[in-house]
């Protein structure tokens, strides 16, 4: 999957953005302004100056939207340039990228990279990291991946793919890409041919979920209306892989499973056999540290990666999440509390935090209510 570069956030919790406030925090510069009625000046969060009282402050995504509010631009943090520099940060990030993607047979260095566009190196580099929460090899990695996947999947021989995507032998391909294909990639070159994944479907509160896992960890939970709909998510990934449904070889896991949708388990520490990019990885592992009957908002989880601009980026990462359960992305909501998007479904996701909510506080062992 595609990196995605991110642009300031529009939307993100007031106390996220007072803390940062509050800690002038230069990593939220140009993510937002915070304007002082009592001064009529706004600012950047990191700027220098006193602190203001909590209830003198407002919040603004953007200098324009400020000024029309009547705000004037502090002097002292010049919080205009500060939105032309992160605008052109990203434009060379951006370039980058398309440099990178263009010549992805044999991508160019960050010393190649820092020499096409003027910039040094290092500056690149950590400019690179700033933007998309990974570095420019990471980035390459990644779109190398994806070339491969793409020329398999239109019918080239391996070895024809594998060249065809920048690796210098295929010792390279098995070393950096299986572990990102969930088996070898001549597996994958045949569609999963001949690679057993054990699935079982069955009926929740929540409608029916599937279950499905390879040899090292669970590949997929999903939700879905009809059986046939829950098949159809694994063939399209892996349509040549021997689908096993067996309910014995995954008894353990779905049980587990069940009963943390009842409420018996909050707990879940199951192996997973994921395809992910490493911003993705890092989102997911994040999302896994959510305690259960608690809520992080989009813009929590990129402060916690150390990404805080890549709230959509963030968003993004848990739209694309296959494992539902095991990965909580429905513990991650918008800034003013509402649920936001969920790939299984808005009132699935609205059911599981209610019955998370409630069951975190019946702590006296009372039934939890039903969905």
């Amino acid at each position: 999957m595609e990196q995605v570069i991110e642009r300031p956030a529009t939307t993100m919790d007031e106390e996220t953005m007072w803390q940062a406030v509050l800690g002038r925090d230069t990593r939220f510069d140009g993510n937002f302004v915070y304007a002082v009625q009592s001064t009529g000046v706004y600012c950047r969060p990191g700027c220098p100056a006193r602190r203001p009282r909590r209830e003198q402050v407002s919040f603004y995504a953007t200098c324009d939207e400020t000024e029309k509010a009547g705000y004037r631009a502090c002097k002292r943090c010049r919080p205009q340039e500060e939105a032309l520099a992160l605008s052109a940060r990203v434009e060379v990030v951006e370039r980058a990228c398309r440099l990178i993607e263009s010549t992805i047979e044999s991508p160019p260095s960050l010393e190649e990279l820092g020499k096409a566009l003027v910039i040094s190196p290092s500056h690149l580099h950590r400019l690179f990291k700033a933007v998309t929460g990974i570095t420019p090899h990471q980035y390459a990695a990644g779109q190398r991946l994806m070339k491969f996947k793409e020329r398999v999947r239109q019918g080239d021989d391996l070895t024809t793919a594998l060249y065809a995507a920048g690796y210098g032998s295929s010792s390279r391909l098995y070393e950096n890409a299986a572990s990102r294909l969930g088996m070898t990639p001549a597996s994958y070159r045949r569609g999963g041919q001949g690679k057993e994944i054990f699935y079982v479907i069955m009926g929740t509160p929540l409608g029916r979920m599937l279950v499905a896992a390879t040899g090292r960890g669970i590949c997929a939970v999903s939700f879905g209306e009809d059986d046939e709909q829950l098949k159809g998510f694994l063939r399209n990934e892996y349509p040549a892989a021997i689908l096993k449904q067996n309910d014995q070889a995954l008894n353990g896991w779905v049980t587990a499973l069940l009963d943390h949708l009842e409420g018996n388990q909050p707990h879940l520490a199951l192996p997973l056999d994921l395809q992910a990019t490493a911003f993705q990885l890092k989102v997911w592992e994040e999302l896994r540290r959510i305690p259960y009957g608690e809520t992080r908002t989009y813009a929590e989880v990129a402060c916690a990666i150390g990404q805080p601009k890549a709230v959509r980026a963030v968003a993004n990462a848990c739209g694309a999440n296959p494992t539902v359960l095991v990965t909580p992305c429905h513990r991650v909501v918008r800034s003013d509390g509402a649920p936001g998007g969920y790939r299984w479904g808005v009132e699935r996701k609205q059911a599981l935090l209610e019955k998370e909510k409630i069951r975190k506080k019946n702590q006296k062992g009372l039934p939890p209510p039903p969905y």
